[in-house]
């Protein structure tokens, strides 16, 4: 008679999808050679990892081994507990011992290594599954010529769209969109496959079954506010952190296995980080937006200060569809931008006008490629101040070129050439991506104009530049290419940037500032903002402050003494001696003058002449 769990049994065999590449190394491991007799598994939460081992356990038992399963969720960290879980493998010819949620059970991974694995039969078959990446005990002793790391990554768009046939939706276009927003995710193609009929990205209750799921192992009460920074800001630092949330925890969310490093911080599983978001705005809207608010804050003020390429996450806070069109870099997960290459010629069908700057500036061009490293599309850019010689005969740029400098005398504009996405896909992300790469080729940081090649057939152009506020010149259109107008405003692009998050916000944005001019500090200035450091409200009334609003006045200075510190103690061993004194005395501070003076094996007479020294030289640096 048919059981329950045999129902069971067949359905989750008839979802199984993809994964060739991975079952074809399980084949092996289940043949009379096996390349190794340990697969380490891994990859992030909801990627497939316990239905994959599901699967590896059938076609296993089909050739002759036995399985037995050890739940890490289920296991308490001890020898004992994981030989009970196995009794009876030691007898058999062919065992086959699978490890689910071994993030779970870390700490029997030396255990496994000395005394379990070495003592079980020859043609045992270990499968290790968990959230992080092998631990190095697996590659060393000997068991590197024994252990093979499998990773898991998203399924592929076939393979996605399958599982979704598999749950019974047809392959129409709302499955599509569904394969595009879990990103190769099974748990998220699973969940909104069982909710018909509902965007998934508006879907409440399917976003609370996805943070659930995912992260309900990782995440306490206590930290929901780091969470909430984490789910908004596109990478969280430490100085992030800090700034926004000065209670956060930032040692606890990097050691989070959801949590992946990236750049200077880290930042959530794509998937998660947008589920979290999405439950957070739905039960504390105010929260999410004030959190918003000063992530902007901050990003603006860093940005304005010098770190121009944080004006990528400043475009990951804009909600507005129609400007992510333009600029942003979500595309990044697909796509990179690269240098020309002479084979680029070969394969691309070029104009004229364009070619001549591939061949003769190809520092003016930049190139979005695809995993296969397939031309995407690329970007032509440039300022007038790097405008090459030719120019001034393109019959497109020259007349723009001679406009943008009677425009702005100053040069703090953006001309495009050409924007061009060859993808076919208007969801790709690589028009978004031309746009930051144009801003970045140009070589101005912060510009206050920028001159848009706009073509009316290209679905999407015209919004986003009238969604900028750009002007049509007319006279300066070329064939089917309009020229575009986007004035920024006195704050340039970061300004902008950061008003369309207030007015996406319903906030009035801070009054625009002009790009601030070099410091002149005095030392005074400057001895006062190093004893202020932590304290907002006295760095926001520096004279070094530049920006508008207590937070991003504060946050300027900070970058300004950390920048300056940077350039001041780039010397020797006396150098950096100094660096951690003034770091350890203020930009660092110890909870004393004295504990500091301890940590560095000074008298306290000492240290003050240290602290002092190292002050004077940092006024010094920012007044040259």
């Amino acid at each position: 008679m048919a059981t329950l769990g045999s129902r069971l049994l067949r359905q989750d065999r008839a979802r199984f999808v993809g994964r060739a590449p991975e079952l074809e190394l399980f084949d092996r491991l289940f043949g009379d050679e096996p390349e190794a007799n340990v697969a380490l598994v891994h990859g992030p939460g909801g990627i497939g990892k316990s239905t994959l081992l599901r699967e590896v356990a059938r076609r296993g038992e089909e050739k002759g081994w036995t399985p037995h399963w050890v739940e890490g969720r289920e296991l308490p960290p001890v020898p004992d507990a994981l030989e009970d879980a196995i009794a009876g493998a030691r007898d058999e010819e062919r065992p086959l011992l699978v490890f689910d949620t071994y993030e779970r059970m870390t700490a029997l991974g030396g255990y496994l290594r000395r005394e379990l694995l070495p003592g079980m039969p020859e043609r045992t078959v270990a499968v290790i599954a968990g959230r992080t990446a092998p631990e190095r005990g697996w590659f060393e002793g000997g068991w590197e010529s024994l252990a093979v790391e499998v990773e898991l990554r998203g399924l592929a768009e076939k393979d996605a769209l399958a599982l979704l046939r598999a749950h019974g939706l047809p392959e129409d276009e709302r499955a599509k969109a569904l394969v595009s927003w879990a990103d190769g995710s099974p748990l998220a193609l699973t969940l909104a496959a069982s909710a018909p009929g509902v965007s998934p990205e508006a879907d409440a209750d399917l976003m609370r079954v996805l943070v659930r799921r995912l992260a309900e192992a990782e995440f306490g009460a206590s930290q929901r506010g780091t969470l909430a920074v984490a789910a908004i800001a596109r990478v969280t630092t430490p100085e992030l952190l800090r700034a926004v949330l000065p209670e956060g925890d930032f040692d606890w969310l990097a050691s989070r296995t959801v949590v992946e490093p990236l750049g200077a911080g880290v930042t959530l599983h794509d998937l998660v980080r947008r589920a979290m978001n999405a439950d957070l705005r739905r039960r504390d809207p105010e929260r999410e937006r004030e959190l918003r608010r000063r992530i902007a804050d901050f990003l603006h003020a860093r940005a304005v200060a010098g770190e121009h390429l944080l004006s990528i996450d400043l475009a990951h806070l804009v909600d507005s569809p129609v400007i992510k069109w333009g600029y942003g870099w979500e595309g990044s997960v697909n796509y990179r931008i690269d240098d020309v290459r002479t084979s680029d010629l070969e394969e691309l069908d070029l104009s004229a006008g364009n070619r001549r700057y591939f061949e003769e500036a190809p520092e003016r061009v930049a190139v979005a490629r695809d995993p296969n490293d397939e031309i995407a599309g690329y970007v032509v850019s440039m300022a007038p101040g790097n405008a090459p010689e030719f120019t001034a005969t393109d019959p497109l740029l020259g007349p723009w070129l001679e406009h943008a400098r009677a425009t702005a005398p100053a040069g703090d504009v953006v001309i495009w050439r050409a924007s061009v996405d060859l993808t076919g896909k208007p969801d790709s992300g690589v028009q978004a991506m031309l746009g930051v790469a144009g801003i970045l080729r140009s070589g101005v940081g912060n510009p206050r104009y920028a001159y848009s090649p706009t073509r009316a057939d290209l679905p999407g152009a015209i919004e986003f530049a009238e969604a900028l506020g750009a002007r049509h010149v007319p006279e300066l259109d070329y064939r089917a290419v309009q020229c575009r107008v986007i004035d920024y405003g006195p704050g340039g692009l970061l300004g902008a940037q950061r008003d369309v998050v207030y007015r996406e916000l319903g906030l009035t944005p801070p009054a625009s500032a002009a790009a601030p001019e070099a410091v002149k500090a005095g030392a005074d200035d400057v001895r006062s903002a190093l004893r202020n450091f932590k304290l907002p409200h006295k760095l926001a009334e520096s004279p070094l402050a530049t920006g508008t609003g207590q937070e991003e006045r504060a946050e300027s200075v900070r970058v300004l003494l950390r920048e300056a510190a940077d350039r001041t103690f780039a010397g020797g061993e006396d150098d950096a001696f100094l660096r951690r004194v003034l770091d350890l005395g203020y930009l660092d501070a110890a909870s004393s003058h004295e504990i500091a003076a301890s940590e560095l094996a000074l008298s306290r007479a000492a240290y003050f002449r240290r602290l002092k020294q190292a002050s004077e030289r940092l006024a010094e640096t920012l007044r040259s």
